[in-house]
């Protein structure tokens, strides 16, 4: 059984053992960590377990490249600063209430948020949210700690993480200077920032899940 599949196994059985109308699981970690395909493997396994699940990215709160520029905040992109927290927080309150609920998703390629393209029914009974500051002590992200039914941390190690930002960058066509520039520059400062900062999750997976997130 390979590490993907064992932890999709694990939270599968965590969230099938709870019956409840909205169920937000959040699976959190630095950046490269994996959580994107944690998050999608578990919900298509519990849609095919009949649990309406759909995954919620965090991403989708990026601010503008224009608006990070008028801030000087360019360089930065992916900190905790360089997001609309504010928003994001009352996004998952809304989905709390177990209402249809419309959020953004980002799109890695062109570089922007798109607004209202991941629809959230309200027969989904699982919301999966995935993104960095899930579980992070610092304000306004702390607030978001106590609205999970579920938080899920995943760990890989450092130099791991830095092989995969630096792929990441290399995927989009970048050369090998220059993507290691881009990782070394931002990228691992925000996976460093993401692991001091960790607040305690219910699981903790170890391991090297998948190749995005």
């Amino acid at each position: 059984m390979n590490t993907l599949t064992a932890h999709t196994n694990t939270l599968a059985e965590r969230v099938l053992s709870r019956d409840s109308d909205r169920m937000l699981v959040a699976i959190t970690g630095a950046p490269g960590c994996g959580k994107s395909t944690l998050a999608s493997e578990l919900a298509r396994r519990l849609n095919a377990q009949g649990r309406k699940s759909i995954v919620v990215p965090m991403d989708g709160f990026h601010l503008d490249n224009a608006i990070l520029e008028a801030r000087g905040l360019s360089q930065r992109k992916g900190a905790p600063e360089t997001f609309d927290a504010p928003g994001f927080l009352r996004l998952i309150h809304a989905l709390k209430t177990g209402e249809e609920v419309f959020a953004p998703s980002f799109d890695r390629t062109r570089d922007l948020a798109i607004a209202g393209s991941v629809a959230v029914p309200d027969a989904a009974k699982v919301v999966i949210v995935e993104g960095n500051y899930l579980m992070f002590d610092e304000p306004p992200w702390s607030a978001l700690a106590g609205l999970w039914d579920l938080s899920v941390r995943v760990n890989v190690p450092m130099p791991e993480l830095r092989a995969r930002l630096i792929h990441r960058w290399l995927s989009l066509n970048y050369s090998s200077a220059v993507a290691t520039r881009r990782a070394e520059g931002n990228d691992i400062q925000n996976a460093q920032r993401v692991i001091d900062r960790a607040l305690p999750c219910d699981i903790d997976l170890n391991g090297e899940p998948a190749q995005n997130g």
